[in-house]
């Protein structure tokens, strides 16, 4: 299926979310499984998934998560790789240098980022799409939350520190602050961390890309 394919499919989002490898893989997985088993409970379509290609075995390379919500059935569910996705996620901010995160966003796209640094300050460092980019949505999750590292687990699959203990937990919570994509309180239902959840739902920082564009 190709990617106008995908930007045709009525209902879908798409969501990738970047990590370094070993040590944020799970905080990856985490945040689509949060997202998709509350849009789940929405009564919506869903798929959660990792993308083995990107090699997570090897520590600090840049890994992908990816999760698909719907209101109607996914037509794309053997599509393997998120080619346009309307959120990406970075789970630390150095990802913005030197990584094509922004690749095939659609119009409208938003980009959350767990960072102390204000979006105005990562917004420099992006050089391709923002175009299509809406807004960048900053939170601090690692004071928050610890990064919690397990080989339990796979793709999709919950493992045995449960859902949303560690950064996955206000990550997938500044997702909902920016976009409505679930209720939040079916997020809470969800996640272990429900305090860093309601934290970073409250202190995610939303800034639109043609505010910084026009200070800029």
């Amino acid at each position: 299926m190709s990617s106008n394919k995908l930007f045709e499919e009525p209902g879908l989002k798409q969501i990738t979310v970047w990590a370094r490898g070993v040590y944020e893989n799970k905080e990856a997985r985490d945040v689509v499984v949060a997202l998709t088993e509350a849009a789940a409970k929405e009564g919506k379509y869903v798929q959660a998934w990792e993308n083995y290609v990107d090699l997570p075995d090897r520590i600090y390379v840049p890994v992908r998560a990816y999760g698909k919500i719907s209101d109607q059935p996914i037509e794309s569910k053997y599509v393997y790789e998120n080619e346009t996705p309307d959120i990406v996620v970075l789970t630390e901010e150095t990802l913005v240098k030197g990584v094509d995160i922004l690749a095939g966003i659609r119009p409208g796209a938003v980009l959350v980022v767990n960072t102390k640094r204000p979006p105005e300050y990562l917004f420099k460092f992006l050089k391709k799409g923002t175009e299509n980019l809406k807004s960048i949505i900053t939170v601090d999750a690692s004071s928050l939350a610890k990064s919690i590292i397990t080989l339990s687990g796979a793709e999709g699959a919950t493992d045995a520190s449960g859902i949303g203990k560690g950064l996955g937990a206000p990550l997938a919570a500044a997702v909902v602050k920016a976009t409505g994509i679930v209720e939040f309180e079916n997020l809470l239902k969800i996640v272990a961390n429900k305090q860093a959840a309601k934290s970073a739902y409250e202190k995610a920082q939303v800034a639109e890309v043609k505010t910084l564009v026009n200070a800029g």
